[in-house]
């Protein structure tokens, strides 16, 4: 079987299927190269003396880890000289970062979470790194956090990468889901599955369970459903998976199907979730749909929600098609 690079495959899908201009070709594979390097510094470990905490906090009141500030600088690093940027946003970073003016502005916004699943990382469990990119509105010179602030709808791509026993990338353009996998001694990307698509009924869903006497009542009567097992209404038993990175859980939706849910919480009752709608749940919810699943806040689909701010949070029900709509339904019922 021939192998198919990721190179290769950006320019076909540009230059037989029309799907993405030059740019947007460059500029995935310039995350995608990004990642690599992300991947060798999580694969060192203590050997690169990047585990620990880095003695700050994100704009989220998040303490952060080393990996997250030099995930975050890669990335930085790696996109802003290309000329196909116009500026950045990052879930490390206060604000944007505007491509400086030595060198060409492109048009395209990048998002990314360059480190998901923080927590995992001194434990040795899979991460991840999670990017969307949007483009920019309007032809004017300068660009603002204003530019950022559009539906997941209009993104023009969006992926993942998991560093984990492989690593993988996972990308769509809008037209399917495909998976890369990272050849180690060649250093390339090599399309190994391609056309992903989530089973529609599940067996299996993903939750921090411990928060359980928090959640709002129409996902307490989901989750009460599926421990009640064969005897209980749904008629069939369920198993329970979290791993406590969005990448992780999400990718094994991806892969065999279930839900991924992180709802709303009492003990933030003015927050609508806890999850990043531009740098986790857009991006994901693209992924997910573009695989044949669905992603809602349980009262509206996630990329028709109109962001007012850069770090915008949302609650999130994702993954295979007939669990998210049954979560739709029960906060319909709730009113």
């Amino acid at each position: 079987m021939k192998r198919v690079s990721l190179t290769q495959y950006l320019v076909e899908q540009q230059r037989e299927h029309g799907r993405i201009p030059a740019q947007l070709r460059l500029l995935i594979e310039v995350v995608a190269r990004a990642c690599k390097h992300i991947a060798i510094a999580v694969n060192k470990g203590a050997l690169g003396d990047v585990l620990g905490s880095a003695g700050s906090e994100n704009v989220q009141g998040e303490i952060q880890k080393k990996l997250d500030v030099i995930s975050n600088e890669v990335l930085i690093e790696a996109n802003e000289w290309g000329g196909h940027l116009a500026a950045m946003a990052s879930e490390e970073m206060d604000s944007i970062h505007v491509v400086p003016n030595r060198y060409p502005q492109g048009e395209y916004l990048l998002l990314f979470d360059p480190l998901d699943g923080s927590s995992n990382i001194d434990v040795n469990v899979s991460i991840g790194t999670i990017f969307s990119v949007l483009r920019k509105v309007g032809h004017t010179r300068g660009v603002s956090e204003e530019d950022f602030l559009q539906p997941g709808k209009h993104q023009a791509a969006a992926g993942y990468c998991v560093y984990g026993p492989q690593t993988t990338l996972v990308l769509t353009l809008g037209d399917g889901v495909a998976l890369f996998t990272l050849d180690r001694e060649t250093g390339s990307w090599v399309l190994t599955q391609s056309g992903l698509q989530i089973p529609e009924d599940t067996r299996e869903f993903s939750i921090n369970m411990s928060n359980q006497r928090h959640w709002a009542a129409p996902v307490r009567r989901y989750i009460d459903e599926c421990l009640d097992g064969r005897t209980g209404p749904r008629g069939k038993d369920f198993n329970m998976r979290w791993v406590g990175s969005m990448v992780s859980d999400v990718h094994r939706i991806l892969t065999r199907g279930g839900i991924f849910l992180y709802p709303w919480d009492s003990r933030e009752p003015d927050k609508p979730g806890k999850l990043r709608l531009m740098y986790e749940a857009n991006p994901m919810a693209f992924i997910v749909e573009q695989a044949g699943g669905l992603a809602s806040t349980g009262r509206e689909r996630i990329m028709d929600v109109v962001p007012g701010k850069l770090h915008e949070r949302v609650a999130v029900a994702l993954g295979s098609r007939n669990e998210v709509l049954r979560i739709d339904a029960y906060h319909a019922e709730a009113g």
